[in-house]
């Protein structure tokens, strides 16, 4: 039985292939945004830093066009706010459909599950058409009020709530008193931390990511990270080292969130996948 849990050369050797096709794209950015512009078609490309990193970041700050550090600031805004709200709707969902009995409950849950089966891009239209009727162009709640809560992560929640938190408990705390907000704050909530990390990371990558939405309702110059690195490429001259350095600094904020919340989200995973 021992023999079973021993991974073999072959797995080794497979992780580490994975692993160098995984980092290699995100190093050799690096090593652009620390060269200039000579040196991105060289063959073979070159392999170490050089020492342009803090010019090329200062021209991306001085850049016009780009408005980089605003942002930056729009992009941590939206994608806190957005993710914050998540969480907590969500999870507060979540409860509700796991643990409280009320008429309807399954029908709105299939309709909740029926929203993921929709694609993103068939609603863009008539929600801009909504966005220019409330006057919120190129305002930063066009792109933080419609993904205040997602049908994937009040599903996640629901399900982990139906395993993790108990009949008993719920119950319990009833009978102390509590009121349905004061179950799901003081008792449920700490049972979904788990959970609740694991979908915050997820939330915060992909509002931070996102392009398509805020180039259709942003400006240039109101834009959030994503929107200004691509503002760096519609120039007459494609400034290959200025647009690596805006990435690699676009990707800082997402390794800084992975490495504060990271054994809690690997916590929240790998007990998800004991329970199942």
């Amino acid at each position: 039985m021992h023999g079973l849990w021993e991974a073999s050369p072959l797995t080794y050797l497979t992780l580490l292939v994975a692993l160098v096709l995984s980092v290699a794209p995100i190093y050799w950015m690096v090593v652009v945004a620390t060269r200039t512009n000579d040196v991105v078609a060289n063959v073979p490309p070159p392999v170490l830093p050089g020492g342009h990193l803090g010019s090329n970041v200062n021209r991306l700050f001085d850049n016009q066009d780009a408005y980089f550090a605003k942002g930056l600031l729009n992009s941590f805004v939206v994608s806190s706010c957005v993710t914050v709200s998540t969480v907590f709707f969500a999870s507060l969902a979540g409860f509700a459909f796991a643990k409280l009995r009320f008429r309807g409950r399954n029908a709105l849950l299939l309709t909740i599950v029926a929203t993921m089966m929709i694609p993103v891009q068939m609603g863009i239209i008539p929600l801009y058409m909504i966005m220019v009727k409330l006057g919120w162009q190129n305002h930063l709640q066009a792109v933080v009020v419609p993904f205040l809560v997602t049908g994937f992560g009040v599903f996640m929640m629901r399900q982990y709530a139906a395993q993790a938190v108990p009949d008993e408990l719920v119950e319990a705390a009833r009978v102390d008193g509590c009121t349905t907000f004061g179950v799901y704050w003081r008792v449920v909530l700490p049972a979904l931390r788990p959970a609740a990390g694991v979908l915050g990371l997820f939330t915060f990558m992909q509002t931070w990511n996102d392009f398509m939405w805020p180039l259709a309702v942003l400006n240039p110059e109101n834009p959030t990270v994503q929107l200004s690195i691509n503002n760096l490429a519609n120039g007459h001259f494609d400034d290959y080292t200025l647009m690596f350095a805006g990435t690699t600094i676009a990707v800082l904020p997402l390794l800084l969130v992975f490495v504060v919340f990271g054994r809690q989200i690997i916590g929240g995973i790998m007990e998800g996948a004991i329970k199942a």
